[in-house]
Formats: C-alpha cells, structure tokens, sequence
C-alpha cells in the first residue's frame, strides 16, 4: 500500500501550513491542490513546496472548480504518480492529524475498502450546519438502503485510488460540495465496503468557510434527487445485498 494525502486549498493561506507539517510528521507525501487561489495563498503552496520538495507537491488549477472538481484532479494526480490509497483531508485545520494513524491502521487491514471520518463534535460546531446534516444522512441511508455510511459529509477519509478514479472517470460526479456525499454513494452502488472511524473535528473561529448556504444546499438537494432516481433501477441489487448478508 503506497497512500498520500491530497489536500484541496482554496485562499487557506493561513491554515494550510500547519495542516501539512501535521500531515508530513505523519510520513505522508502532500498533494496540495491549488484550486484556483489567490496569488498569496498560491505563494504559499509554493513555499511548502520549495520547503520540502521531496515531500510536498503543488497540482495547480487555472480556476475556481470546487472542492470536488480539486479533488478529483488530486485524485487522478495522486494515482498517475504511482500511489495505491489517498488520504483526504481539509486545508483548514478542522480535522485531527493525530488520527491519521487509525485511518492509515484500518487502510491496511482492509485495503480494498474505504476509510471514513465519522465526526466528534466540540463546541464550535455552527449548530445550522449541525443539524442540517441529519437530511442528509437520511438521503444517504434511502439511497443506499444501509445504515453503513454513518456520515457521508465529512471531508476526512482514505481511498482506494484504483476503484474511485475508474468511478470518477465515468460517471459525471458533482465538483463543489456535493462531491463528498455523492462519491461514497456510489462507489458503495459499485459494492465497495465503507469503515467509520471516529474522529474529532472542530470549527475554528478564525477559519474559512465557502460552504454557500443556499447554492450549495441547491446543489445538495438537487445531488439528493438524482442519486433517488439513480438508486430505483438499483433497488432489486441493493435488497438482494441486503438479503445475501
């Protein structure tokens, strides 16, 4: 098992260094993905790079695609440079690099399934965003007829890097928020097996947000909708799962 970690970074200039030398402390390589930065944060990336060339990689967008369409493109970076599993986490500092071990430990048990975060929260949580997430766990567990995805909107996680590019590679697969929740739908559609590993995750409050409360929630319901429609002519393959069990 060969892992990096590919971070997407969007104007998190402040936040992303310290992320890295958490993640690299690790013994991680860093595929940062530059999704269309401001020219600072782009320095930035830059100078993590410079600083550490062996282990920290700058795949550049020319604009703005979302956290989706970054990661997508850090995804297929990170297989193209030989690696078998990508760990994913945020650029902002919400996630606990401590944890990365258990992740990494549970990837090598199983390393044809996929590996995800299930949040602890703290305080700091926005008590919106919160509760909001509930309509989204029972979308997930409607469409997927399973209760296996305990939380599919948290952005800390490892991939098999073989069977989610091939799925990235051809099925259209939203790039902005929605990317999270609608690629474990259907890589477990493909029968991967999904592993919940309890994490901590706090909100900073100095962090960045581009969570776009209406457009985003515009896009989520609409992801929701079509994954309903998409998981009827599925529904004879996911009970006979259900039953085979």
């Amino acid at each position: 098992m060969k892992v990096c970690a590919v971070i997407p970074v969007y104007n998190h200039g402040e936040a992303v260094g310290a992320v890295v030398h958490a993640v690299r402390s690790h013994g991680l390589p860093c595929v940062l993905v530059d999704d269309g930065s401001e020219p600072g944060c782009a320095a930035v990336l830059d100078g993590l790079a410079r600083e550490d060339s062996t282990g920290v990689e700058v795949v550049r967008l020319p604009q703005n695609e979302g956290k989706g369409g970054a990661m997508m493109a850090g995804l297929r970076a990170a297989q193209a440079r030989g690696y078998s599993h990508a760990l994913q986490i945020d650029a902002d500092g919400q996630h606990d690099a401590r944890d990365i071990p258990r992740f990494l430990a549970l990837a090598q048990e199983s390393p044809d399934t996929l590996v995800c975060g299930t949040p602890i929260y703290d305080e700091s949580v926005p008590k919106g965003r919160l509760y909001g997430r509930y309509a989204t766990h029972i979308w997930v567990w409607i469409n997927t007829l399973s209760f296996a995805i305990r939380d599919s909107m948290c952005g800390f996680r490892v991939y098999p890097l073989a069977p989610t590019v091939a799925l990235i590679d051809s099925v259209r697969i939203g790039k902005r928020m929605d990317f999270d929740v609608e690629v474990l739908v259907r890589l477990f559609w493909r029968g991967m097996r999904i592993l919940n590993q309890p994490t901590h995750v706090r909100y900073p409050t100095d962090g960045i947000s581009h969570f776009d409360v209406l457009w985003d929630n515009v896009r989520i319901s609409g992801m929701h909708a079509r994954l309903f429609f998409g998981m009827l002519p599925r529904l004879p393959m996911l009970l006979w799962r259900k039953v085979a069990k």
